[in-house]
């Protein structure tokens, strides 16, 4: 059993979450945002397989037709619904019939902003090896049956020419990617043109002369809107923010504790970064400075392969090698749930578009409340007698003028009726 400690956890909001493990399964975790409410596994998809372990993951997280993208030890790639689980297409990223060990899928992404293959039922997927064999190609699933199924391979390039990938990340916008691992300088690759238009320098010598090559180990970009910045981590314990606009070192580079970074992730606000490491150690940075802001309180007994933020609530999740998944607080840094999941696991990702039982009630509570307010102030303005406005002193003015002007013409008229009397 792993080390853990027993704490007291305040419980979570409306959330659902992902988990990939190392034996191929998918399960589903979620909180109905009741107060207290631990989050609990409602869900488990596939069979325990270790050839078919999750290498990578990649989720469209939008609120119709959700698609998910799950990379495996065997060279499958499947396509799911993050909904149920059903699959929509299966398809092997090798044209060879028995896949190569060492060259196993390290990243991948499923494109989002594409309206055309959500009319069409297509989905475009960018994929990486570890021997840097990368391919953009275009899924389409609308037939029902397996066999009719096209996977066209829209563009294939060579990331590197020696070395081993290790981490890959596409930017917001999905116009750019990043590539880095042992051996391997982080690049940046312009998705479009499929063309480099970046690369890192490699480090200088240290004061006894000696050479020490960088692998990589994670990337992230710093914000949505900007590719040019991001932050990467390597296997010396450190953490590196790169401005491909500036230069092609570091701009500002800072250590975290002794092991080698594991996984990183980016917060909404662009500034802040999370950093998880091969012994369990959480904190968050300002990456502006490299100061600490820091660390996230309960101890991981295992090492840390995915941090998720979550795009609503102020919310990470991290789960790594002690098969446990954590929901963390972002503003007090304190654990407020815990999931023990069986296996090692790979990777986590959020659901943003859920929606909890309570806040369906809390919704529905609101509602009715609005009606009822709304039904009282038209009864009140159907009950409440009018009153007779005043009359300001222009309208008894104008009455006045008026009355003037029609005893005028009657003295007229009695004038004109005497004098035709005594002209007769």
């Amino acid at each position: 059993m792993p080390r853990t400690t027993k704490v007291d956890c305040p419980g979570c909001p409306p959330l659902r979450a992902l988990t990939f493990d190392v034996l191929g399964l998918v399960k589903v975790i979620q909180a109905q945002g009741k107060d207290g409410e631990i989050p609990k596994v409602v869900e488990r998809w596939g069979e325990p397989d270790y050839s078919k372990s999750v290498l990578a993951a990649s989720l469209v997280d939008r609120k119709f037709d959700p698609l998910l993208a799950v990379a495996r030890k065997n060279g499958l790639i499947e396509v799911l619904n993050p909904l149920n689980g059903n699959l929509h297409v299966a398809i092997s990223d090798n044209t060879d019939s028995s896949p190569p060990k060492d060259d196993a899928i390290i990243g991948m992404h499923l494109f989002e902003k594409d309206e055309l293959a959500l009319a069409s039922r297509r989905c475009t997927l960018l994929s990486c090896t570890k021997k840097g064999n990368a391919s953009m190609r275009s899924i389409d699933f609308s037939s029902s049956s397996s066999e009719d199924i096209s996977t066209n391979p829209v563009k294939t390039w060579k990331v590197c020419s020696s070395g081993d990938v290790m981490c890959s990340k596409v930017d917001g916008s999905e116009t750019h990617a990043l590539f880095g691992g042992k051996g391997v300088e982080v690049n940046t690759w312009n998705l479009e043109q499929c063309t480099k238009i970046w690369t890192a320098k490699a480090p200088k010598k240290n004061s006894l002369g000696i050479f020490t090559p960088t692998c990589f180990t994670s990337v992230t970009f710093l914000s949505k809107d900007d590719h040019r910045k991001f932050a990467a981590g390597t296997s010396s314990h450190q953490v590196r923010l790169y401005d491909i606009s500036a230069q092609k070192r570091p701009v500002i580079s800072f250590d975290f504790r002794e092991t080698p970074i594991k996984a990183l992730a980016e917060d909404v606000d662009g500034n802040t970064i999370f950093v998880g490491n091969a012994t369990g150690d959480l904190a968050s940075f300002d990456i502006r400075n490299g100061k600490l802001l820091g660390c996230f309180l309960g101890k991981c007994s295992g090492s840390i392969r995915s941090i998720a933020r979550h795009p609503e609530f102020p919310i990470i999740a991290s789960c790594g090698l002690d098969s446990y998944v954590r929901f963390w607080d972002i503003k007090t840094r304190q654990l407020l749930s815990a999931v023990f999941l069986k296996q090692h696991l790979n990777g986590v990702v959020f659901d943003s578009h859920f929606v909890g039982e309570a806040d369906i009630t809390h919704s529905a509570v609101e509602s009715i409340q609005q009606d009822i307010e709304i039904g009282q102030t038209v009864s009140e303005e159907e009950h409440t007698p009018q009153k007779r406005k005043k009359a300001s002193k222009e309208d008894g003015e104008g009455k006045k003028r008026k009355g003037a002007s029609k005893e005028n013409k009657k003295s007229k008229k009695k004038s004109h009726g005497e004098t035709e009397s005594k002209q007769r």
